[in-house]
Formats: C-alpha cells, sequence, structure tokens
C-alpha cells in the first residue's frame, strides 16, 4: 500500500483529472480577489499545490506564487511544466508540511485548492494548517479553499467509481472505493490503479486517502480560532449559490484578520 500521492499515482494525475476546469477554478479565484479582497492581489501561496495546476495558470497571468508540497513525486511534475512554459512565469515550488511551514513570506491570498484542508483529519491537523496558512497572510489577506460538504456527504454517501484513461503507451484504470466514519467526520477512499500497455498489465499500486468532510459551525470555529473571520461559503464552482444536501463541494472564502 503505498503512501497518498506516490509515484506512480502521480504520474497518473493529471490524466485522471484533465476533465477538471483548471482554467475556470483559476478565473474564480481571480473573481474572488477582485469581490472580496481589500486591495490589488499580487503575492499568492497555493498550499498543497499538487503539480501546479492553478499555481502555473495564476502565475502566467502575473501573480507571484509560491507552490507548497508534501509530495516530492507531485512537485516534480509542477517543475516539468515550468520548464516546458515558453513565457517567463513568475513561480517557485517547495516541499513542505503546511501544518509546520515557515516562509518568512507574507502573501496577499493563501489557496488551498482540490480538499487540501480535507486531508488534515484531526482537530489539530486542521489547526495548524489553518494557523500555518494565517502566519503566511497579511492582515486583510484572503484564504481560498474548497472541502467536502458534510450534509451532503451524509445524504448523497460515496460509491464506487470506475475511470479509464488513455496514456501514449496505453491505458490507466483507477477504480475508486469510499466508507464514512461519521463519528471522526472522514471519509477513508481506496484507490487501485493499473497501468496497461496494450494488453500487458505493467505496474499497479494502492492507496488510502483519507478525507475530512465538514459542517458549517465547525468550521466557522477552527476559522476564529486561526485569526480569520468567514467571508462567503457557497457551491463550488457555483459560489453564489448557497450550498445544500446536493452540493459535495463547497468554496469557502475567509479573511484574515
Amino acid at each position: 500500500m503505498s503512501k497518498p500521492f506516490s509515484s506512480m499515482y502521480a504520474d497518473a494525475y493529471d490524466g485522471l483529472y484533465e476533465d477538471k476546469d483548471y482554467v475556470a477554478e483559476c478565473h474564480l479565484i481571480e473573481q474572488i480577489f477582485e469581490s472580496y479582497g481589500d486591495g490589488r492581489v499580487q503575492d499568492v501561496l497555493d498550499l498543497g499545490c499538487g503539480s501546479g495546476n492553478h499555481a502555473i495558470p495564476l502565475a502566467q497571468r502575473g501573480y507571484k506564487v509560491v507552490g507548497v508540497d508534501s509530495s516530492p513525486d507531485m512537485l516534480t511534475h509542477a517543475q516539468r511544466k515550468v520548464a516546458e512554459l515558453v513565457e517567463d512565469s513568475s513561480i517557485e515550488f517547495k516541499e513542505g508540511d503546511l501544518r509546520h511551514l515557515e516562509l518568512g513570506q507574507r502573501f496577499d491570498a493563501t489557496l488551498m485548492m482540490f480538499a487540501v484542508l480535507g486531508y488534515q483529519t484531526e482537530n489539530s491537523d486542521v489547526l495548524s494548517a489553518l494557523h500555518s496558512a494565517r502566519l503566511h497572510l497579511r492582515s486583510g489577506g484572503l484564504l481560498i479553499c474548497d472541502f467536502w460538504y458534510g450534509p451532503a456527504v451524509l445524504h448523497l454517501r460515496p460509491s464506487q467509481k470506475v475511470k479509464v484513461i488513455s496514456t501514449p503507451e496505453g491505458r490507466t484504470l483507477r477504480v475508486a472505493s469510499g466508507e464514512l466514519d461519521i463519528v471522526r467526520h472522514v471519509c477513508t477512499v481506496h484507490y487501485r490503479l493499473w497501468q496497461l500497455k496494450g494488453d500487458r498489465l505493467v505496474a499497479e499500486t494502492e492507496e488510502t486517502h483519507q478525507v475530512r468532510f465538514f459542517f458549517p459551525l465547525e468550521l466557522e470555529l477552527f476559522l476564529e480560532s486561526s485569526g480569520f473571520v468567514p467571508v462567503r461559503l457557497g457551491a463550488f464552482p457555483d459560489i453564489d449559490h448557497d450550498p445544500d444536501e446536493t452540493t459535495w463541494n463547497v468554496l469557502l472564502v475567509a479573511r484574515a484578520v
């Protein structure tokens, strides 16, 4: 059993999520900067940046971006993408644990996108991650993150999902199944991946990801305990709509105080 986002999963990651509209998400992030920011956003910290699918487009739009991730395999892919860019982008990637981070910099906005906050399953982890985000934000700076919405997770429940993606040499198959720990507010997702060249199996791996789901009042308490005030909780990606029991993904905007 591999730890989350190890080599084979990292290699398949961008293909597995090629249907995720990162361009539209970055456009939404910019809209949030304009709607909820207290001035021009220039410096952005992307915590749990993965392979750079938010950090790189934002850098290409003129922001100075620092991306941090704990997976060296994911960062390898992020660095490769930057190296292939023709234009000069102001971006830097660092390996680190977002719960224990001290960069010695302050930013105008901090991102935790694609359920990064949910990977902090214990109360102490959530608080450490939020304290870290606050440490690196100037007063009035924005925190933007998406997470799994507790009422929807309990209503919809996780189901088994199968995904097949084409690769230059064949296919990658992924089967995902989840189970809930209602007391701990955690969904444990089991992933199995198979890599095929033609009809021949050449690699396989298994990973288990534990993702916490959140409820509005507990999240509000976490934020206030970490030096934030909630600004907006909306459906993701349609932040203008309030979440309900069918809204698995929710977007949070908070301001550093």
